[in-house]
């Protein structure tokens, strides 16, 4: 085990560092790492790495969100409240109906298959947006508009929707049927996650507090890991929870990260932020040389020039939905284009339920982890690339 994590630390690292001389966003280079070292091409990951990759990625995806929470100004985000809720779920819905309407034609699936492979592939990649968002906002580029929180909090809730919609049409796809109280665990898990997080994130402000009073001072490095050990309660607590209500966790975390920074000193949570930007180092690396060793890329093999078509027409009408939730605010067509671009990537969420129809037996389950597999190979770097080199370009820095 310490060999494989020496591996992605050392030969992660150095790939991005790579990648980031020739101008490249640095997660192609670990995610081409993780490809390399994969069961499927090199083989150099021990078993007991691969046992808890989810857990290990999703460790570092709370450290990003943490860290977003901390940076995002709630201010900001009641200034674009209508296009923040609307960035959360139509272009996903967008997405889905591109899939169901095209796929039936290009990849030869019924419509509730279509539906399926549209669950899994219209979701936003959080781990590819968010750090880029936040960079965007401690930046102050675009910010004077609210743009980098606006798809900072699309993108966090953007998920929970997909994920919920991809659990009742396998459920239809199986043979079952849908019921109305499913899709009411969408709004039910975005309210609870909040609530939960900002208690979450009151209870540990008074404890700070409380502590300053009383003459002993917690050390910022202790709030770290008292911050991150309530993070991962809350994740537990979405997981507890499941059979009997849905919860978000990572909006949980967002919530309590928020309520810490808007609670205390503008001062302590910077410091807090910078913290956890510290740790976003190796955690990044981490997160995507292990989403890379989940990609069996003998899959895109099999997936042809059919499914390349399926998955950037779908992008067509995901950046219809975007244009769309754009309607009614004062961005310009530069801004607008910025947003479409943001969201592109795909990795993280298709990294982890990409292989669940397959493993369920079902008929599509061969071509959706095809072109998931292809999705995560295209849209990631697209995506990041995408965001890198135009952020400077399509968006106004603000002036301190």
């Amino acid at each position: 085990m310490l060999l494989s994590l020496a591996i992605i630390f050392l030969v992660g690292l150095s790939a991005a560092a790579i990648f980031e001389k020739i101008g490249l966003p640095r997660i192609i280079g670990m995610l081409g790492v993780g490809i390399a070292v994969s069961p499927y091409v090199l083989d150099l990951l021990d078993e007991k790495i691969l046992g808890i990759s989810s857990e290990l990625r999703q460790i570092a995806l709370i450290i990003i969100l943490v860290r977003a929470g901390l940076t995002l100004n709630l201010a900001d985000l009641k200034k674009v409240g209508r296009p923040a809720v609307m960035m959360s779920f139509v272009p996903a819905c967008f997405e889905i109906a591109g899939y169901v309407i095209f796929a039936p034609i290009l990849l030869g699936v019924t419509r509730i298959e279509a539906a399926v492979m549209g669950a899994v592939l219209s979701a936003v990649s959080p781990a590819v947006v968010v750090p880029r968002m936040v960079r965007l906002i401690e930046e102050k580029v675009g910010t004077k508009k609210s743009i980098p929180q606006m798809i900072l909090a699309g993108a966090s809730c953007d998920d929970i929707f997909v994920i919920v919609l991809f659990s009742t049409f396998v459920t239809m796809a199986q043979g079952g049927s849908a019921k109305a109280t499913d899709f009411l665990n969408i709004p039910v898990s975005i309210l609870l996650g909040v609530a939960l997080g900002a208690a979450a994130g009151a209870v540990l402000f008074m404890i700070f507090e409380t502590a300053y009073k009383h003459g002993s001072k917690i050390r910022n490095s202790a709030k770290v890991m008292i911050i991150l050990g309530t993070a991962f309660l809350l994740m537990s607590v979405e997981t507890l929870a499941k059979p009997y209500v849905a919860v978000s966790g990572l909006l949980a975390v967002v919530a309590m990260a928020c309520v810490i920074k808007l609670k205390g000193e503008k001062s302590v949570s910077l410091r807090l932020s910078e913290k956890f930007g510290k740790l976003w180092i190796g955690a990044e690396c981490l997160l995507f040389v292990l989403v890379g060793a989940a990609v069996d890329v003998r899959y895109t093999l099999t997936a042809g020039a059919s499914a390349l078509g399926m998955i950037f027409a779908a992008l067509v009408f995901r950046a219809v939905g975007v244009c769309l939730c754009m309607i009614g605010t004062e961005l310009n067509a530069k801004e607008r284009a910025f947003c479409v671009i943001a969201y592109l990537p795909k990795a993280t969420v298709q990294a982890a339920i990409g292989s669940v129809p397959l493993s369920l037996g079902l008929p599509c389950g061969k071509i959706v982890l095809s072109v998931a597999v292809l999705a995560i190979l295209m849209t990631a770097p697209l995506g990041a690339i995408g965001i890198d080199k135009t952020c400077g370009r399509c968006l106004e820095r603000e002036e301190n």
